[in-house]
């Protein structure tokens, strides 16, 4: 074995293959076949969009749960651990089923480089293939149709919503993302979309293939009221006042309303009852997207990873709907390669004061790029910077007063090292 700790392994994997990103599957189906895991034995959905991705994974797993199933998921990228990534039944897998996994994984390699990413997803499905679920939730890394997680071809493909990120790999425009998004569909398969407006090429993509497509407003459809919300489906039944989902924010909805279309046509094989999706809705957790804290001092700390601007819309529309007595403090450290002022401006008119420190991590922007960017949007914006997230965060808290809230975002990185420091 190359080494015995997992730490180990993984800081190899990020030096195996000679750039991070490579999308493509030749070298994950040739080390996936060496392996014999080309074709998954259990159902699988897999989940692609630029947000609202990891909280459908969540939904589903939750509510099949809830349904008596063993359910397996695959998610990117960690928090705090990597173990976080590769779950059975909402529980970690071991260091020791990890290491045991990439062993097997390196000796079915032979001389095949591969991306940390693609690493993890061929050690996650031979895991699964060990375990054997009753049905597999993967959440795609990036795009669709190259990531390494379209290897393996799923029984339903769930596109959630599309927007502008990742664009030096996906393309600049919506129609081109959701091009790559819809390349997780399959031929007779479902093909579902819960983006309400998406671009014409997902609808074309699945229709070009003979895939069986089912569009958000099409094909289902949900309503709200005050404290309920229903879905429906001309051909599909419907659920009538369910509970609205224990992840916050309103757009949770539309992620549930994509997960149960998927629930509805996998039910001849995995029947699920109606109080298994109530209680499923109620259950689901996500650490990192609009989670909300209660710390001293009357202050409220809100985490989320948005790091692209719908995503920052999203949050910007989560805190509108939920105002807090007080100012809000921003804290923000990002990926440099991402839309900076579109993430700001999105989040411009919900916050008063801003905290911003550099990222210490491959691709980070410095505190001063944020700044810059934050005083060329308005030059009387009340910004300070600091050279970690962690002092950006602690100051930020001191600086707040009752009924304020600090709210921490613009990447997982940021979130993840809020979150430890809250932890200690």
């Amino acid at each position: 074995m190359r080494f015995n700790r997992l730490a180990d392994w993984l800081a190899w994997q990020e030096t195996l293959h000679h750039v991070s990103i490579d999308l493509g599957l030749a070298r994950v189906r040739s080390v996936a076949t060496r392996l014999g895991i080309t074709v998954p034995p259990f159902p699988l959905i897999s989940v692609a969009g630029t947000n609202g991705k990891g909280s459908s994974v969540a939904l589903l797993a939750s509510i099949f749960q809830q349904a008596g199933y063993k359910v397996a998921t695959y998610t990117s990228p960690h928090l705090l651990r990597y173990n976080e990534r590769i779950q059975v039944e909402s529980q970690e897998v071991s260091d020791t089923a990890l290491i045991q996994a990439f062993d097997e994984v390196d000796q079915a390699r032979e001389d095949t480089t591969l991306t940390y990413f693609e690493f993890g997803t061929l050690a996650a499905m031979l895991l699964f293939h060990e375990e054997k679920p009753d049905v597999v939730v993967l959440e795609v890394g990036l795009g669709g149709r190259l990531d390494a997680v379209n290897v393996f071809d799923a029984d339903v493909g769930l596109v959630t919503t599309i927007g502008l990120d990742h664009m030096a790999w996906l393309g600049h425009d919506r129609e081109s993302i959701g091009r790559e998004k819809a390349g997780i569909y399959r031929r007779g398969q479902p093909a579902i979309c819960a983006d309400p407006k998406p671009p014409a090429s997902v609808a074309h993509v699945a229709q070009s293939i003979g895939a069986l497509w089912y569009g958000l407003g099409k094909d289902f459809r949900f309503s709200v009221d005050a404290d309920k919300w229903h879905w429906e489906s001309n051909a599909y039944g419907y659920y009538h006042g369910l509970p609205k989902p224990a992840l916050a924010g309103a757009y949770q909805i539309q992620n549930a309303a994509g997960a149960l279309m998927a629930i509805r046509l996998l039910r001849d094989h995995l029947p699920v009852s109606k109080d298994a999706v109530r209680r499923g809705l109620r259950s689901a957790t996500l650490p990192g997207r609009f989670q909300i804290f209660s710390v001293q001092k009357n202050v409220t700390m809100v985490l989320d990873v948005a790091h692209n601007p719908q995503a920052a819309e999203v949050l910007a529309d989560g805190l509108q709907e939920s105002p807090c007595n007080g100012r809000t403090l921003a804290v923000v450290a990002m990926l440099g390669d991402k839309s900076i002022e579109g993430v700001l401006r999105a989040l411009w008119t919900v916050v008063n004061s801003w905290y911003v420190s550099d990222l210490h991590v491959p691709r980070g922007a410095t505190a001063e790029t944020i700044m810059a960017t934050i005083l060329q949007i308005s030059a009387d914006a009340d910004v300070h910077s600091f050279p970690t997230t962690g002092e950006a965060w602690r100051a930020a808290r001191e600086s707040a007063c009752p009924g304020d809230q600090v709210v921490v975002f613009g990447s997982f990185h940021t979130v993840s090292e809020v979150l430890r420091m809250m932890k200690t």
